[in-house]
This record gives C-alpha cells, structure tokens and sequence, in this order.
C-alpha cells in the first residue's frame, strides 16, 4: 500500500529507510558512561531527588536529541544503539535511562506502586489476571499502546531464547481496515471500555471508555490493550462488547500482526527503544530465561511526557489526564503518588518548560490513566 505520513510505515519502508536507528559513536557512548559515572555511586540518593543539571550530556545529546525528534515527527520509532554496557553495573545503566530522560521530558509513573521506572524482567506474573502487567512475565504479549506519550525501553541483559520486540503502525493497520473492511473501521472508532486493572487512585473510576482508533487533525491516535478491554467485561456496570466491536478487534489485530506490517528486533545489550504510544503498538514474543539471575533479561521502561508533544484527542484527557501539549500528562499515578512525586513533577516540569499536573489537568482528570 501507498503511505501517506511517516509514521504510517511499513516492513518494506523502514527496512529499506533505515534513518530512524541512531547509533551512538565511541565518543558519544564514552561520554554518557563518564557523565553517569561523576555523580558517584548511582544508589545514593533517591531516584527523584537527581536532576538533569546532575548529568552533563552536552556529547550524545545532539544524537539523543534527533532520535526523540523522529518519535514525534518521523516513523514514531527510534532505535539507538550504543549505550555503554561493558563493564556498567545494573544501577548504572539505570541511572543512565533515567539521566537520559531527565534530559527530555518530565518521566511518569506507571503502575500500583506508583514507580517512575520499571524493571522489565520475569518476575512469575500471571499476564492474563485481573491486575496481571506482561513487563513481570515471560509471556508472549499482545499488541498494546503504553500510557505515556512517550516509552523508553534500554536493554541491559537480552534473553538466550525469545524475546522479540514487535512494533506495528497504527495508521497503516486502520488504514488498510477501512480499506478493506470499513464497517470495522468504523466500529473500531466507537468506544471501548478499558479497566484500569486495580491501578487507580482514589479519585478515579476503575474503567474508562475511549475509541481504538481516532482520526485526529491528519493522524490516527490510537489506543489498543486487549488485555485491559477484556479485563474491564468483569466489572460492574460495564457496557458489554457487542459482537461488531468484538469482530472488529480481531480483524484489527489480524491486520498489525501480518508481516508486512510487523516489524521485528531483537533489542540487545546496550540499545535504546524509544516509541510513541499516540501511533506506535508495539509487543514481544515469549522467552526463556537464563538460569543465572546476574544474566538474565533485563530491560529499564521509562515513560516521559516532552515538550512540544502533539496536541491529543479530547477524549483522550479521560486517560491521559489533560490533551493539551506542554503538559505533564498520562501515566499512572498509582497508590503511592506522595508528596515527593507531586514535588519531581513539579520540578521537572519547571525544567522542561512545561505546565505541571496540578496547573494543567481537566475536569475529567481525577479519572486517569489506562
């Protein structure tokens, strides 16, 4: 098919156009480890408490930078290669992920425990429960959108066997729906209830309702968790999921999986994912572990709100909190969103030019995030 915008790619596309992966030089690479290395040990103070004038990136910031700027104005996926591993202890390729997103946005917090970064390994969760997250799993995951305009993944220790990251444009699988199938299109434009998965905080709802798919000002935004549309039929008062709705999400989901749309990679150690979850679904296959826990899969999952991201759809503030740009939205924020968290929001914010939450959330925001 003929794409129309850059981040309504596909496989031929950005097999062909390789410019969305971003390899750091010696140099560059050098100096980030150096950077991270000069504040001393990476567990001595809280996560929250560092700053971005604690990390000097002055080096790969230029590199950095043009890979965030193909997530909001290119494919909407960057790949950069090269982060210092050799050598770099666990804490410290953590603090790298988040030095390098203190640098570019304001991070957000992203489950129950309210944690602004999260550990991706297996930990013997039960991705199909009613609160079950696929990060603390090894199983194969569905296609899903995160809750952040922005998902950093950094990899540290990659899986023997599995493990593939899957990503698919949204804007190409809608599209060749409506062309082929435009009453799921059609349906896939209609609401969908979500569940919050017992994530919420006191103030919000445990379900929301939004669109799949929702043609915005030239662009498709999309937000796609089969998990939590599934989890959210258990509970009460619920609409249930008419047979059309249900139809359309299968073909919805044939179509991103066919491997002309489905990009595959294996992340290795020392690479940095970077997606956005306005137009980007992104999935993993299933793996098997190493036996020795000092190897096996670890990756760090930083969300961010940046600045200058692109203006949302109004029905997205039920979710995200606020649709406006320049804001410190989406996320969620849990059942530990302290004072120290409304304080780094607020900081962070300020360094980043942005509106924090509490002078930019809706009416609608106490209902939160997905």
């Amino acid at each position: 098919m003929t794409t129309s915008s850059p981040e309504a790619w596909t496989v031929r596309d950005v097999e062909s156009d390789r410019r969305w992966v971003y390899p750091l030089s010696a140099s560059e690479s050098d100096a980030l480890l150096a950077a991270v290395r000069a504040v001393g040990d990476p567990d001595s103070r809280p996560l929250l408490d560092w700053t971005r004038e604690d990390f000097a990136l002055d080096v790969a910031s230029p590199t950095l930078a043009r890979a965030f700027a193909e997530v909001r104005d290119g494919r909407g996926m960057a790949l950069v290669k090269n982060l210092p591993r050799d050598g770099v202890t666990p804490a410290e390729f953590r603090l790298m992920t988040w030095a390098i997103g203190l640098h570019f946005g304001v991070a957000r917090p992203q489950n129950r425990a309210s944690d602004y970064i999260a550990e991706v390994r297996d930990v013997g969760a039960a991705y199909r429960g009613p609160s079950g997250r696929g990060y603390n799993s090894r199983a194969e995951l569905d296609f899903h959108t995160d809750s952040a305009d922005v998902a950093l993944l950094s990899c540290y220790n990659q899986a023997p066997v599995g493990g593939m990251s899957l990503c698919a444009s949204a804007a190409t699988a809608f599209a060749v729906v409506a062309a082929e199938r435009p009453d799921h299109a059609r349906t896939l434009t209609s609401n969908y209830a979500f569940s919050r998965n017992g994530e919420q905080t006191e103030s919000e709802a445990p379900w929301y309702a939004v669109p799949i798919c929702v043609p915005h000002e030239g662009r498709v935004f999309c937000r796609w968790n089969r998990n939590r549309i599934e989890n959210a039929q258990k509970l009460p008062g619920v609409p249930v999921l008419s047979d059309a709705q249900r139809d359309a999400m299968e073909y919805f989901d044939a179509v991103l999986r066919r491997p002309e749309n489905m990009v595959t990679m294996y992340l290795e150690p020392g690479d940095l994912q970077m997606l956005c979850n306005q137009s980007m679904l992104h999935s993993r296959t299933s793996f098997e572990d190493h036996p020795e826990p000092q190897k096996q899969r670890l990756l760090y999952r930083l969300w961010l709100a940046p600045p200058r991201a692109r203006p949302l759809p109004p029905s997205w503030s039920v979710f995200f909190g606020s649709a406006e740009p320049d804001t410190v939205r989406g996320g969620m924020k849990g059942h530990h969103y302290d004072d120290a968290r409304r304080a780094f929001d607020a900081r962070q914010a300020s360094a980043m030019g942005m509106r924090s939450p509490s002078s930019s959330l809706s009416p609608q925001a106490g209902r939160g995030s997905g």
